[in-house]
C-alpha cells in the first residue's frame, strides 16, 4: 500500500501512520510517502495515486485542524477509514555540543510553541522564537544552521537529524494528544466498535434547528462524542456543523436518527464510519 502523509519525515504524522499501517509479518511493508500539504495528500487520494493519507485533525488543546475539515468538506470526495490518538511529546533538541546557555532561537510549528509557551518562557524568557512548517523542519534548519538554535519537535526528527534532546516534555498539559486519521476512497464496514462523522448545514437559520437536529439522537441513545460549527465560507454569519457519533453509519438507530435529522438539511454529508479509538478523558475536568 502506498500511504500518504504529512511531511517531512520525522513528522507528528508521520509516527500516527506507521501505527495505522504497521509493516506485517510476511507481507509487503506500506510505503510511506511525506507530502508537503494536507490537501495535497487528500487529492491524491482521490485521484488514487494513494490507497491511503494519513493526516491531522484534532488537538486536545489548539482544537480541530482547520485545513484537515475544510479539505474533506469542500475540496474532495473521501472518506475517513481510521483514527488514532497519540499523545504528544514535545522536547528541546540542539546541535550536540550546544548548552541551554548558549541557545540563541527556538524554532518550531506554530501549533508546538503555543503548546510549550510557558516552558519556553521559565527555560528561555528572553530567547525569540520563530515558526517553521512543521517540526521536522524546523529540526533540520537547527541540523543545518551554524548558530546555536534549538528545535521542538519529537525523538524521530531529532534523530533523524543528529540532534541531541536537551529538555523533554516541554508541553505545558500533560493531557496534550492529537487524533490523526486515515482517508481512504470507500466507506469502511461495521466491526461493532465505530464512529460515524457527518457534516450538515441549514437552509433557513431559525431557532430550534440544532435542537431539533439532535433529538433523534437523543430518542435513541445514541450519543454524539463532537459538535462544533465552523463558518461556511459563504457569508459572515453562516455556518457549517460537524459531529461525531457513536455507532456506524449502518446500526439502525444511527441509520434512523440520520435519516430523521437528513430531511431538515440544506447540506449533508458523510465524512466517514470507521473503527472508534477509545481514548483517555478528563470528564470535563471532573
Amino acid at each position: 500500500m502506498n500511504i500518504g502523509y504529512l511531511g517531512p519525515r520525522g513528522t507528528f504524522t508521520e509516527e500516527a501512520a506507521t501505527r495505522l499501517f504497521p509493516a506485517g509479518e510476511g507481507g509487503a511493508a506500506p510505503v510511506l510517502i511525506p507530502y508537503r500539504t494536507i490537501p495535497e495528500v487528500l487529492a491524491d487520494v482521490e485521484a488514487g495515486k494513494l490507497d491511503r493519507g494519513v493526516v491531522p485533525i484534532e488537538n486536545s488543546i489548539e482544537g480541530s485542524v482547520a485545513v484537515t475539515l475544510d479539505a474533506l468538506v469542500h475540496e474532495v470526495e473521501v472518506y475517513i477509514t481510521a483514527e488514532v490518538v497519540l499523545p504528544i511529546r514535545h522536547h528541546l533538541m540542539v546541535r550536540p555540543g550546544v548548552s541551554l546557555e548558549e541557545i540563541e532561537g527556538v524554532i518550531s510549528h506554530p501549533q508546538a510553541l503555543a503548546q510549550c509557551r510557558k516552558s519556553l518562557d521559565r527555560l528561555l524568557p528572553h530567547v525569540p522564537q520563530s515558526a517553521a512548517t512543521s517540526t521536522a523542519e524546523a529540526a533540520a534548519i537547527v541540523a543545518r544552521s551554524d548558530r546555536p538554535l534549538a528545535a521542538l519537535g519529537n525523538r524521530l526528527a531529532a534523530t533523524l537529524n543528529g540532534l541531541e534532546v536537551l529538555k523533554s516534555d516541554l508541553q505545558d498539559l500533560e493531557g496534550n494528544a492529537t487524533r490523526f486519521v486515515a482517508v481512504g476512497r470507500e466507506l469502511q464496514p461495521p466491526t461493532g466498535h465505530d464512529k460515524t462523522s457527518v457534516v450538515f448545514a441549514f437552509g433557513v437559520d431559525r431557532p430550534g434547528n440544532l435542537c431539533r437536529w439532535l433529538t433523534p439522537f437523543a430518542e435513541r441513545q445514541v450519543n454524539l462524542v463532537k459538535l462544533e460549527s465552523r463558518p461556511a465560507k459563504r457569508s459572515l454569519g453562516d455556518y457549517i456543523f460537524f459531529a461525531d457519533v457513536e455507532g456506524h453509519l449502518t446500526d439502525q438507530p444511527v441509520q434512523e436518527a440520520l435519516a430523521e435529522t437528513r430531511d431538515d438539511c440544506a447540506f449533508f454529508k458523510v465524512l466517514g464510519a470507521y473503527p472508534r479509538v477509545d481514548y483517555q478523558r478528563s470528564n470535563n475536568g471532573g
